[in-house]
């Protein structure tokens, strides 16, 4: 399994862990890489900045229906090829959480309806994120870049 490094969100520690690795426990979070062509789609989030859609996974719904549902609702984004690219492990003390993370094609672009939940979206290049994501780190590099390897390697595969 391709190892990739540790990193932080303020006191949190993460792990990113590839498929065909399932988190031992239902995901509290989802998060999805959405990309038209070469580019990907961020939101501008309250508190955060620029990123990649990403939400709190609801007691109804599994975490590839909150992506899906994160995707319309901070980026007006209609996802198509959706796949399970691996998970996030989370720690903090003694908690430990999952988020589970996709890849995506966006299908169509439509209006944002819920303005909380998001100040806009844009496309961006790989070389851009440095500069703009609200976290960048070896970790969040590496995993943009596993993500946009498995949609090269399915288009590929036609």
């Amino acid at each position: 399994m391709k190892r990739f490094p540790g990193g932080t969100y303020g006191r949190q520690r993460l792990q990113f862990y590839p498929a065909p690795f399932r988190a031992p426990i239902r995901a509290f979070a989802g998060l999805v890489f959405p990309w038209m062509g070469e580019k990907v789609l961020l939101c501008d989030i309250e508190g955060r900045g620029w990123c990649i859609p990403s939400g709190r996974v609801e007691a109804y719904e599994s975490s590839l229906d909150a992506v899906k549902r994160e995707a319309i609702e901070e980026a007006g984004a209609e996802l198509k090829d959706l796949q399970y690219i691996g998970c996030y492990q989370i720690s903090e003390r003694r908690e430990v959480r999952w988020a589970d993370c996709y890849v995506a094609k966006v299908h169509d672009l439509c209006e944002i309806t819920i303005p909380e939940e998001s100040h806009g979206r844009a496309l961006f290049g790989m070389d851009e994120l440095p500069e703009i994501y609200h976290i960048w780190n070896p970790l969040t590099e590496q995993v943009f870049l596993h993500a946009r390897e498995i949609l090269r390697r399915r288009e590929a595969c036609g």
